[in-house]
């Protein structure tokens, strides 16, 4: 049952969700300022940029003070763990640099500048709320909160047919896969009596240890999967994610890629680990953990495997560069997907810490395409012919991003998808599970594939000749030092390891702690603190 709430507890919720607190305030304002005849003509987007940076300073505030605990807050809805301040800090950073971008590109005029902004934030707020969620009910209005915003900016190019069309397909799939993801969680909460996840945890280990599970809990887990996959634009789940990019605005895909992305993967990882590390302490043995992981390990390592190989082969065949990207990111998220596979705090570490990488690299690729649409008036790779004696320093970058998102050192992005192989590998040692060593195998394998479309770019925008008539293109300043402030970060980032490895102080970003075998497994009458301190 759901713990009641008083006026105290209450207070100590606000106070626990200030930053959401801060961008609810913003969009009211927002809102407000709209109606106001003499501001029509103001571009609101830098009110937004304060209220995304405000919204990041109390989170940071936070994050320092280590003003979190795992507590549940209002009512048992939402949680303010480390995982939390954790996501709030990547996903406002990021949405502070998205919004930078699109005062770079001018991308919403004046006057819609407001309407933009409220989306934008919306959708964020909604992805906070994703990521913190640990009541059935609440992951599937976060999901919502984060989904409806996204329908409307993919189709914010109201002048653009190809937008418009991106947006109903959007809100046609988003649909679909809300509504299967509604009945999971209904099954769930039925079969259970109860939404909260450490009950349903509870629950489904005491399924587990009655005898086999029944068809009505396995159907409704597997269609909570499927609402994460789409959300994750995991294969099969991944149709939209090509053409909504596509028809996007080129600022719109990158906020897509990464912060619904992130919001994802911390929800997945929390959902996934919570049945896992939920255990009670008379079944919290070596033998239960494998007979939970059955159901959930091998499902989210298949999706795992074919996300990453179906992305990086079809972005082969890919000319238009928001449609590569799009497939790029489909194939990343097999990458993350990979690590929560594993089931450990060691796999989601590694894939939250991966998600860091992927902002500044994802980011930065999508930042020079739109500075290039606005320069060259095309996204399509034939007309980025010749480019590096056209826009020199765009090309530098957009290099450097790509082969960051390869995983060549010595770039961010090898040392984060070294760490997914390395939690892989660990994994596979601890269980002795061939899956785990087959799933590292395949990664390897994508990472030597994705090298080669990464590569032809770069071979069209650097060996191809320039088109005769086509001349220089100049990007203004700001252009220019946000992108290779970004690609300063990928360069430099690769002297942090492990940052999230953090031990004794209570701030480890999981408190989940699976169980691993040490020597003998773990008895069914060792205390819930020697079961869970590794």
């Amino acid at each position: 049952m759901l713990p009641t709430i008083n006026l105290a507890e209450l207070q100590s919720s606000l106070i626990a969700f200030a930053p959401e607190l801060v961008l609810c305030g913003g969009i009211i304002i927002l809102l407000l300022l709209r109606m106001l005849p003499s501001l029509e003509r103001v571009h609101l987007g830098y009110f937004s940029l304060f209220i995304v940076v405000a919204a990041l300073v109390v989170s940071w505030i936070e994050w320092v003070n280590g003003e979190y605990d795992t507590r549940p807050v209002f009512a048992g809805m939402v949680t303010a763990d480390a995982l939390t301040v954790y996501m709030r800090l990547l996903l406002l950073g990021f949405t502070a640099l998205v919004v930078v971008l699109t005062l770079l590109t001018n991308l919403p005029e004046r006057e819609d500048s407001c309407d933009f902004h409220v989306l934008l934030l919306g959708g964020t707020l909604g992805m906070l709320l994703m990521c913190s969620a640990t009541h059935l009910l609440m992951v599937y209005i976060a999901v919502e909160m984060a989904s409806l915003p996204s329908y409307a900016l993919a189709g914010f190019l109201k002048l653009r047919r190809q937008s418009s069309e991106a947006a109903l397909k959007y809100v046609v799939y988003g649909g679909a896969a809300s509504g299967v993801m509604l009945y999971g969680i209904s099954l769930l909460a039925g079969r259970f009596g109860t939404g909260y996840l450490p009950e349903v945890a509870a629950g489904f280990a005491v399924a587990m240890q009655q005898g086999p599970v029944d068809a009505a809990l396995l159907v409704g887990l597997l269609m909570i999967v499927i609402g994460l996959a789409f959300k994750l634009s995991a294969v099969p789940f991944h149709f939209w994610c090509p053409d909504v990019f596509e028809g996007a605005a080129a600022e719109v895909a990158g906020f897509l890629s990464v912060a619904s992305k992130g919001a994802a993967v911390a929800l997945t990882g929390r959902f996934t680990l919570a049945l896992v590390g939920g255990l009670p302490n008379e079944w919290a043995t070596y033998d239960m953990w494998q007979r939970v992981a059955l159901y959930l390990g091998p499902t989210l390592a298949l999706l795992a495997a074919i996300t990453t190989t179906f992305g990086n082969l079809a972005a082969y065949a890919q000319t238009n560069l928001k449609r590569l990207l799009a497939y790029s990111t489909i194939a990343h998220a097999g990458y993350m997907l990979m690590a929560l596979a594993t089931l450990t705090r060691e796999g989601l570490d590694a894939a939250l810490f991966y998600l860091i990488a992927y902002l500044f690299m994802n980011l930065g690729a999508f930042a020079v395409v739109a500075f290039l649409r606005d320069l060259a008036g095309t996204e399509d790779l034939s007309g980025y012919s010749g480019m590096i004696q056209r826009a020199p320093v765009l090309t530098v970058t957009l290099a450097v991003f790509l082969l960051s998102l390869v995983g060549l050192p010595p770039l961010m992005g090898y040392m984060v998808k070294f760490q997914i192989f390395a939690a892989l590998w660990k994994a596979y040692q601890d269980f002795n599970n061939i899956g785990l060593l087959v799933l590292l195998v395949i990664g390897l394998l994508n990472t030597v594939i994705s090298l080669f479309y990464y590569v032809r770019v770069l071979k069209v925008m650097i060996l191809d000749p320039a088109p005769g008539e086509a001349g220089p293109v100049r990007a203004p300043p700001g252009q220019i030092i946000f992108v290779t402030l970004l690609a300063a970060v990928v360069t430099v980032g690769i002297v942090a390891w492990d940052p999230l490895a953090l031990h004794g102080s209570g701030r480890a970003v999981s408190q989940f702690r699976p169980i691993k075998p040490s020597g003998q497994p773990p008895t069914a009458s060792a205390p819930a603190a020697a079961v869970t301190a590794r």
